[in-house]
């Protein structure tokens, strides 16, 4: 992962506030506290076949916005990040965008496929 042709590595992923949250476009409902949430992210970017971020920097005052391509299974990915910030500095809330639709629901499919017999699996489930 490089951001303007430096290694690149999410800082807020090191500090979750306890009761963060997750959603995404690609999964249903909402991932809740830094366990469930971190496990999720890591295990989601591991699907990323490469990561070339367009932006990765402040977006008003508590929040933080990635921007970036990628390839999931051979499948050009574009995905926007959101991440607010509570009073603390803490990550509280990440919001994910993956596009186009097909490769939302691509993605949506290996996570259901990755997550499949463990209970972070309801939040794939109805993917078609």
């Amino acid at each position: 992962m490089t951001y303007m042709g430096n290694p690149y590595y999410p800082l807020w992923l090191d500090n979750l506030a306890a009761d963060v949250t997750l959603e995404a476009a690609a999964m249903d409902g909402t991932a809740c506290g830094a366990a469930d949430v971190s496990f999720i992210l890591a295990k989601a970017r591991e699907q990323y076949e490469h990561q070339e971020f367009n932006y990765a920097g402040p977006c008003g005052q508590n929040g933080f916005l990635e921007d970036y391509s990628s390839s999931v299974r051979g499948m050009p990915t574009y995905v926007v990040v959101l991440v607010s910030f509570n009073a603390n500095g803490q990550t509280q809330h990440v919001v994910v965008n993956h596009r186009p639709r097909s490769a939302m629901l691509q993605f949506s499919r290996v996570m259901l496929e990755t997550f499949s017999g463990s209970p972070h699996a309801k939040h794939w489930e109805g993917t078609p």
